[in-house]
């Protein structure tokens, strides 16, 4: 019988699986009814309900990303909610196409409850990963 991850242990497998690119493979530490808050996003949906359409968010982000990301000064706090995690950390980001790189910060709350996440509110700088992924030749031309 396997022993259910913690909700330290589930925000670390998450993460690594973020950074080493296995999208697909990180919906499995989801529930079937999470629910993602992307507070930050500035485009498109800030909400995602349900496991299945977190995994086609994951897909598209897996297909069409130039992005790499790596989790740097990574601090984990327990709360005295047993279910909840509160996450900080730095995305060390490198565009595959151009090798520029620069960082992203993040904080992520979660709700792990039997291994799984339930709920998620995720303060990631969606603008500058925007903004690398899609423009950032666009802007390194125009600012010569």
């Amino acid at each position: 019988m396997s022993e259910t991850l913690s909700p330290r242990e589930v925000f670390h497998e998450l993460l690594t699986g973020i950074s080493e690119g296995r999208f697909a493979e990180v919906t499995r530490l989801y529930a079937e009814d999470t629910v993602v808050e992307a507070v930050f996003e500035p485009v498109g949906p800030r909400r995602y309900e349900g496991r299945a359409v977190l995994a086609e968010r994951f897909a598209q982000v897996a297909e069409h990303s130039p992005l790499e990301l790596r989790a740097r000064n990574v601090v984990v706090r327990e709360t005295d909610d047993p279910e909840v995690v509160v996450a900080e950390w730095d995305y060390h980001v490198r565009h595959r196409e151009t090798g520029r790189t620069f960082e992203a910060a993040n904080i992520q709350v979660l709700r792990v409850r039997d291994g799984l996440i339930v709920h998620s509110r995720d303060y990631h700088d969606h603008l500058a990963l925007a903004v690398a992924g899609e423009r950032l030749n666009e802007l390194v031309e125009a600012l010569g």
